[in-house]
């Protein structure tokens, strides 16, 4: 009876959370499914480990309850009052931990509801077996003494690993995050001008500057990349999240950034503000036309679908850039790589800047065998994985066959291709990184 009341309570609870955000902010009630399946997944878990908070003095258990139930309120504070879009304001660097913490706590609490889930089941297994049990042979002594049971055992493994994930997160966020690696790639390229033999790039990618809580960790990283001394600079896309405001505190910072030939850039499917709401379709083009006015204010080239000749004691190699090209229907295919190359047919060694990484594998691989190397980012490799020596392992090999590091074309009768794919410098959504570090790369190029 206990259990059916609890129930109809629960679903009158979640009837009447619906019609007060369809009241209140009408614009977010189609949200409201995710929401209460979070709630749902919290009670969840919250039934595991009541138990042990009830068995705390009331000011302890209060407090641990509280901290329980944070996350879903300013989750639902977030939605019902859209506060994300306060970010780059009043509340930017509270909001980036807000979100961060929010998603720590509910990535965290995936492992102890799988095990939660799986313990269940064991425990309805055993309870069907023993009802039959009972049937045929009657009333049979089941105990095990102190011995933990199997179902118990995944709850406490579950809510373990729960809580060695979410500081795993936490950890993430406030020391890995900025904890820039720089990686260094030596490529041979056959038809290389001997006059750009030991040529250095420094790449870069995915800086997000809407998810930097200040400018200290970015001047940090264009230390590093100055003392690299490179001879060109590229960034292959995603320089903000929403909108080009965003990057407006980092320009003093970005402007520091020295290449001997130069620093090259594209754009990231970030960069065309199609992820928030513009009042007017002119609100949205201007976003554009203060991006472009960005780039030239901190002396960076914005290649959109063009080239530049690169000439060293007359000898020439192409760097070639092309708007946001991505396999998935849902982001943009602005790249135009034919006419990106115009001019560029008698360079030898052609150098291409491409956000997305599919774009080498569906466009440039089967329609361009000239181009010699592609640097792409896009993945952030997930921001979460393993690194150690031999292994590599991230959940972005799920979605991308290529997403980080160097790749390979190698055909016979055509020329090797190559493909670098860059973890980023900075974060999208939980703004840490556990295992794949931010990334610095610097390349040099031999023939």
């Amino acid at each position: 009876m206990k259990k059916t009341i609890r129930i109809i309570l629960l679903i009158l609870f979640l009837v009447a959370s619906y019609l007060i955000i369809l009241g209140f902010f009408p614009k977010n009630a189609n949200r409201f499914p995710f929401l209460a399946l979070l709630f749902l997944g919290d009670l969840y878990v919250f039934s595991a480990v009541k138990i042990w908070i009830n068995q705390k003095k009331n000011s302890v258990r209060y407090l641990l309850s509280f901290a329980y139930w944070l996350p879903l309120f300013l989750l639902i504070l977030a939605v019902a009052t859209s506060v994300s879009h306060l970010s780059d304001k009043v509340f930017r660097n509270a909001t980036i931990y807000m979100f961060g913490f929010i998603f720590s706590a509910y990535a965290a609490k995936i492992l102890p509801i799988l095990f939660l889930l799986i313990a269940d089941l064991i425990k309805g297994v055993r309870h069907v077996n023993h009802k039959v049990s009972k049937k045929i042979h009657g009333e049979q002594n089941h105990s095990i003494g102190d011995k933990i049971t199997r179902s118990e055992f995944l709850k406490k493994a579950g809510l373990a690993g729960g809580g060695l994930i979410f500081s795993s997160l936490i950890f993430g966020m406030l020391k890995w995050v900025y904890d820039f690696k720089i990686h260094r790639v030596q490529i041979h390229l056959p038809y290389l001008p001997a006059s750009f033999d030991g040529l250095k790039i420094v790449q870069i990618s995915d800086m997000h500057l809407g998810s930097w809580a200040s400018s200290d960790p970015l001047d940090e990283a264009i230390t590093k990349i100055n003392s690299l001394q490179p001879d060109l600079v590229f960034f292959t896309g995603d320089l903000v999240n929403y909108k080009t405001d965003e990057a407006f505190p980092f320009m003093k910072a970005l402007q520091k950034v020295r290449a001997r030939y130069g620093v090259f850039a594209t754009l990231g499917n970030h960069d065309y503000g199609d992820y928030t709401r513009w009042p007017t379709p002119e609100a949205k083009k201007q976003n554009m036309t203060d991006l472009y006015h960005f780039y030239n204010e901190i002396g960076w080239k914005l290649l959109n679908n063009e080239n530049q000749l690169l000439e060293i004691d007359g000898e020439k190699i192409a760097v070639i850039g092309v708007e946001n090209w991505g396999a998935f229907s849902r982001f943009p295919r602005y790249g135009d790589i034919e006419k990106a190359s115009q001019g560029t047919e008698d360079v030898k060694v052609k150098l291409l800047l491409s956000h997305d990484p599919s774009h080498w594998e569906e466009i440039v691989t089967k329609q361009c065998p000239d181009i010699d190397v592609t640097f792409a980012g896009h993945t952030h490799g997930f921001q979460f994985g393993i690194e150690i020596k031999k292994l590599k392992w991230s959940p972005a090999q799920y979605v991308y066959k290529y997403w980080a590091g160097l790749y390979e074309n190698l055909l016979e009768g055509r020329k090797p291709q190559y493909l670098y794919v860059n973890r980023g410098l900075g974060t999208i959504g939980y703004p840490g990184r556990v295992g794949i570090l931010p990334e610095i790369t610097l390349f040099e190029l031999k023939a």
